[in-house]
């Protein structure tokens, strides 16, 4: 049906700067997801995988990096192993911790495929990636595995990964295999941004933001402007306004 609008007075749509996008639900690769897309007839140029934090979903990050859709990207939300619509595939007596990593550890394992399909929908397209908490872990680890992302946010996360409450042979595997403080120099040269708040009791700055920084600036000495870290004066563990606007410049900086 074709519907005709006041141009005086047009359709309400959800606007971030006063810029229109979309909004859509898609499974892809078996993963729910929520897409941010610019709007109807604007090409999509880029792509953003966003990731979420423990026990949190995709919903939670609706509207945090939306100006990135009226940017020509689109902004894919899908929902981490274990979390959101997933819960349900969670194995039996996997302690707290565990759980976490091995959400990590499968959200890992299937991002290659959610990136082909994207890239069926859209075309083949660069992509960059954002993460909170967990999040963060998620994407320092593509950073080291997945080429085709070609820019990497940690935010309010860290890379000590010291996790003596994880015993699952697996799991302790994957620890070893990927612990940024250990194997920074495999994230180099994609373009890294740790940011953290200096007041999170999660991840406090001393014991996991300035362990991961050392070890990130190490690795990337020989072209040092592709690692940046950033410390956000008052921020606890959340993705403060401050956090959110340092990673879209960040991520729009090739652009």
């Amino acid at each position: 049906m074709t519907r005709e609008f006041n141009p005086a007075d047009p359709h309400a749509v959800p606007l971030v700067g006063g810029q229109p996008y979309r909004v859509e639900r898609a499974m892809l690769a078996g993963i729910p997801c929520l897409l941010e897309l610019p709007p109807e007839g604007v090409e999509v140029r880029q792509l953003c995988l966003v990731y979420h934090g423990a026990w949190a979903a995709k919903e939670g990050k609706l509207g945090v990096y939306s100006a990135l859709a009226t940017r020509g990207m689109a902004v894919v939300l899908p929902d981490a192993a274990l979390h959101g619509e997933r819960q349900g595939d969670t194995p039996a007596a996997l302690g707290p911790r565990e759980y976490v990593w091995e959400s990590v550890r499968r959200t890992v394992a299937e991002a290659p495929a959610l990136l082909v399909a994207l890239g069926a929908r859209f075309g083949p397209l660069p992509a960059v990636a954002v993460g909170s908490s967990m999040g963060g872990y998620v994407t320092q680890v593509l950073a080291q595995t997945e080429p085709r992302i070609r820019r990497v946010a940690a935010l309010i996360s860290s890379g000590v990964w010291d996790e003596p409450q994880v015993r699952t042979p697996t799991l302790r595997a994957f620890l070893d295999a990927y612990r940024p403080v250990a194997q920074a120099r495999a994230a180099f040269p994609t373009p890294l941004l740790l940011a953290s708040g200096d007041s999170d009791p999660v991840f406090p700055l001393a014991a996991h933001h300035d362990p991961t920084a050392r070890a990130y600036r190490a690795a990337y000495a020989r072209q040092p402007e592709r690692f940046q870290e950033r410390v956000f004066p008052g921020v606890g563990h959340y993705t403060s306004v401050g956090l959110r606007d340092a990673a879209i410049a960040f991520l729009l900086a090739d652009r």
